[in-house]
Formats: structure tokens, C-alpha cells, sequence
């Protein structure tokens, strides 16, 4: 079972940026993982996919995001990144990253991994 922990959360005024990583915590790691992502805690309390990135480097945006952040990742080490850029009050929230195993659909199914989350406070 992977352990991953997020890192990087923070508070910024509006028009900042923020760069979060997601590694796993211990020495294990899943040389299955197929996809990874960021969801972030809407005020439903459920989590809203953010961004996602498959081993093929294929990449989804929430819509609220798109050209603003940017994915990036290692899978094979499990590793990856998030570079939020003009940050919004509206993007304040907590961040998980999680990852996919390649016996779950990254489209339609949860992921079988999540980190603790981070928050991200985007304020004047």
C-alpha cells in the first residue's frame, strides 16, 4: 500500500502562485499506478477532480483551472507536481493528490490512493 503525502500548500494573495508535490512517504512505492491527480474539497464537502495526468503524459483540466495550473509527473516513482498560477480566492481549499491502478478506470472509478491533503488559502 503506497502512502502519499502532499507538500507544498500554503497562503497566498490573489494573483499568486503555489507549486504542490505529491511523493509517496515511505520507501514503497506501486510500479502499477496509471494515473495520478488533484482533487480539491468543494463546499459540499465532496472532492472535485482538479487535474490529472496519465503514464502517457494525457492530461484533464477542471475547466475552473485550465491555463492557470499545470500537472506534471513521474508515475513510475509515483511522483508528481501542481503549478497553480494567478490564484483566485475561489481556489481556496484543501488539495489531495491520489493515484490510479491500472485495474481501475481513472475516467469513471475513485482512485485507490489518496495523501492527507494540504491546504491552499488564497486571500488578501
Amino acid at each position: 500500500q503506497v502512502q502519499l503525502a502532499e507538500s507544498g500548500g500554503g497562503s497566498v494573495p490573489p494573483g499568486g502562485s503555489l507549486n504542490l508535490s505529491c511523493a509517496p512517504s515511505g520507501t514503497i512505492f506501486d510500479q502499477y499506478i496509471t494515473a495520478m491527480g488533484w482533487y480539491r474539497q468543494a463546499p459540499d464537502n465532496k472532492r472535485r477532480l482538479v487535474a490529472r495526468i496519465t503514464k502517457e503524459r494525457t492530461t484533464t483540466y477542471a475547466d475552473s483551472v485550465k491555463g492557470r495550473f499545470t500537472i506534471s509527473g513521474d508515475l513510475a516513482k509515483n511522483t508528481m507536481s501542481l503549478y497553480m498560477n494567478n490564484l483566485e480566492p475561489k481556489d481556496t481549499s484543501v488539495y489531495y493528490c491520489c493515484a490510479w491502478r491500472a485495474t481501475s478506470d481513472h475516467e469513471t472509478e475513485a482512485p485507490d490512493y489518496w495523501g492527507q491533503g494540504t491546504q491552499v488559502t488564497v486571500s488578501s
